[in-house]
């Protein structure tokens, strides 16, 4: 039975959901920043029914981004909550939504020409689930001629094989779009949890339902193809592991593969979130991408522009440094 929706998500817009949550940046009701306007379908490829779509905002003179990729599920929108509150702080960032890809390789070589399109030398990438791992395949890809400067990787994964489910990959393209929404499905949290997480499967649920049969399929098959990531190909990336305790769609082992394919990882740890903590613990994950961004201050690989910083991003920074160099120690 369908649970009651929350009125503000299930208007399905990404205004509704932004605005706030930032661990300190934009929050009373009302004062939230201008909802960004996506940007028009841009097309990379010889085959125009590839069109990626996407939200880029924040200052134009940040020449290396933070660019949100989304999960199998998901929108450019998802990351609502992350836009509003980073480029309210001054961050240059960009949401992807992905045209339909049949295999890494052709994704990889889609989303190289979309960087240069967008005339973007190196980037930082947050992936989300099938996005990070799309985002370390990215890294992997460009390594020879490095285009991604670091990652966040939130709930991701580094071998498909934990889904036991690279002998149908090749069959997703022949299912109905209803028969595919029931598997992504299958993955979302059951039972009961807290409001907040409720609203953030609602949305999720919604935009799950925006997508066509070809978006789904090919996003499934990228999901459970068999490939893994080579570790030794991206070892001088800086990486953040962010992951939940609670229920989410990944197992302890495959965030353990995690840890052990990059053990200098930061690791970003939140006690709940399931599978959209960028959606129902948005203050935390963005002072966990802020922490992240920090090493950059002041290179010209900074995502943030440096006359911006205000005393409240600085003060969030040192509350946030403090309690890092204080878990060091334990």
């Amino acid at each position: 039975p369908a649970r009651k929706r929350h009125p503000e998500v299930a208007a399905g817009g990404g205004a509704a959901l932004g605005g706030g949550g930032g661990g300190g940046g934009g929050g009373e009701e009302g004062s939230a920043p201008a909802t960004p306007t996506p940007t028009g379908p841009i097309i990379v490829d010889d085959d125009d029914s590839k069109v990626w779509s996407l939200y880029d905002a924040g200052p134009r003179s940040i020449r290396c981004p933070l660019i949100f990729l989304p999960p199998v599920s998901g929108t450019a929108d998802v990351f609502f909550q992350q836009i509003l509150a980073l480029t309210g702080w001054g961050y240059r960032v960009i949401a992807l939504q992905y045209p339909v890809y049949w295999d890494h390789l052709e994704f990889c070589d889609g989303f190289r020409k979309l960087l240069d399109h967008l005339q973007l030398d190196k980037v930082h990438l947050f992936g989300a689930s099938l996005g990070g791992f799309l985002a370390q395949k990215f890294a992997e890809y460009t390594h020879k001629s490095p285009r991604v400067h670091s990652l966040i990787l939130c709930n991701s994964f580094s071998d498909t094989s934990i889904f036991n489910q690279t002998w149908t990959a090749n069959s997703f393209w022949l299912m109905p779009a209803f028969m595919l929404k029931k598997i992504v499905l299958g993955n979302f949290a059951s039972g009961p949890v807290d409001p907040e997480m409720a609203d953030g499967i609602d949305f999720m649920v919604d935009r799950l339902e925006s997508l066509g049969q070809s978006e789904l399929a090919s996003r499934l098959t990228l999901n459970c193809q068999n490939s893994y990531v080579e570790p030794h190909k991206i070892r001088d990336v800086p990486v953040t592991i962010m992951d939940v305790f609670d229920q989410s769609a990944l197992s302890t082992e495959a965030k353990e593969e995690m840890y052990k394919l990059y053990p200098n990882a930061r690791r970003a740890h939140l006690k709940t979130g399931g599978n959209f903590p960028y959606l129902c613990r948005s203050a935390e994950v963005n002072l966990y991408i802020q922490i992240h961004l920090l090493q950059f201050r002041g290179t010209r690989y900074a995502a943030i522009d440096p006359s911006m910083v205000s005393a409240e991003e600085l003060e969030v920074q040192k509350i946030s440094l403090h309690n890092s160099s204080e878990q060091e120690e334990e």
